[in-house]
């Protein structure tokens, strides 16, 4: 989300036909939970100073967290008729507990709109009594300069067929199961790199020994921007095998418009987030959520079919330019945002 919000605001920021003042915690993941106990508070007097001066139309808040503030400023906001609108990814509408019951409820009541990323987070949204009218879809986008260019060229010929998945290493990234179920089903040359950190590490490690994939299976930890695109240039398909985890959802998948970026392919789980992502063909293939023959078809396929991936990189990457760029995704809350 973090990512997602900076790339928005620096698109946003370039436009002319709009003016726009940036309120942001700048801070690291480990320090993030304790600098926003004093940031929120400072965000929320900063927004009712703008509003009082006249200074804004619209408050776009970056996530459902964020958007907490709403319910605060709903009054003073109303009365100086400023609109608020929040983002919301997936996660941060279906985190359980008291705030899943009751403070959800309250965020959607105070906003004039919300703009969920998906199709399956704007589901939950309505599951949660959003008004329909309320609700407009908008996909994340993509910084195409943080990728190297030419997108095929960089790659060179090997004897390993190259998988890759990044994100962070929980359950319903479905990693472990891929290691377990589909990569004893697939050839020795295909190989795996996951790149990533999280509470599921140990259960991939004892995956990997389980199956004796110690010499195809790579766990490369956390890796540098650099070092990621670098990881996608050189795979031949990136892998998304979600499984379905209660509570916790994946709400767009950024990564598949980044390997896109590289010109790299995805083949991801049918669930999610992931449909508004991959376009059948285009930029991939969506497969059946936890069926390894299916993916283990579909690997196979264009690990034996060269002629046939080079043709799907080709149209992945174009594909990404036209439809994903933040540029044009940015086109998009703006005509949005005037007509609140």
């Amino acid at each position: 989300m973090q990512r997602v919000s900076v790339s928005l605001a620096a698109a946003l920021e370039e436009r002319p036909d709009v003016t726009v003042t940036v309120l942001a915690l700048r801070s690291s993941w480990r320090f993030l939970h304790l600098r926003a106990v004093y940031w929120l508070p400072l965000a929320l007097l900063r927004i009712m100073l703008l509003a009082l001066r006249g200074q804004a139309d619209v408050v776009l808040f970056s996530s459902m967290v964020t958007a907490s503030l709403a319910v605060f400023l709903r009054p003073l906001l109303a009365k100086h008729q400023v609109k608020m609108v929040a983002i919301a990814h997936g996660r941060d509408v279906t985190l359980p507990g008291v705030y899943q019951r009751y403070w959800v409820r309250r965020i959607l009541r105070a906003l004039n709109a919300v703009l969920p990323v998906s199709t399956a987070t704007a589901a939950e949204l309505r599951s949660r009594g959003m008004a329909e009218e309320r609700i407009s879809i908008i996909p994340n986008g993509v910084t195409l300069q943080r990728f190297p260019q030419p997108f095929i060229s960089k790659r060179e010929p090997r004897g390993t067929f190259v998988l890759c998945s990044v994100g962070r290493l929980v359950p319903r990234k479905g990693f472990a199961w891929f290691v377990e179920c589909v990569m004893p089903l697939l050839p020795a040359h295909v190989h795996y790199r996951i790149v990533g950190s999280g509470p599921d590490h140990g259960t991939l490690v004892a995956a990997i020994n389980r199956c004796g994939l110690g010499d195809r299976v790579q766990l490369m930890g956390r890796c540098t921007d650099s070092e990621i695109a670098e990881l996608y240039l050189n795979s031949d398909l990136l892998i998304m095998p979600n499984i379905p985890i209660e509570g916790d959802m994946e709400g767009f998948g950024v990564v598949i418009l980044e390997a896109g970026a590289c010109g790299t392919p995805a083949i991801a789980a049918d669930m999610e987030g992931m449909r508004d992502v991959i376009t059948e063909g285009r930029n991939g293939h969506l497969c059946t959520t936890a069926d390894p023959d299916a993916f283990a078809r579909l690997i196979l396929r264009y690990s034996l079919n060269p002629a046939a991936l080079e043709q799907l990189r080709t149209s992945t990457a174009g594909h990404t330019t036209e439809s994903f760029s933040w540029s044009r995704v940015a086109e998009t809350y703006v005509a949005l945002l005037h007509s609140l």
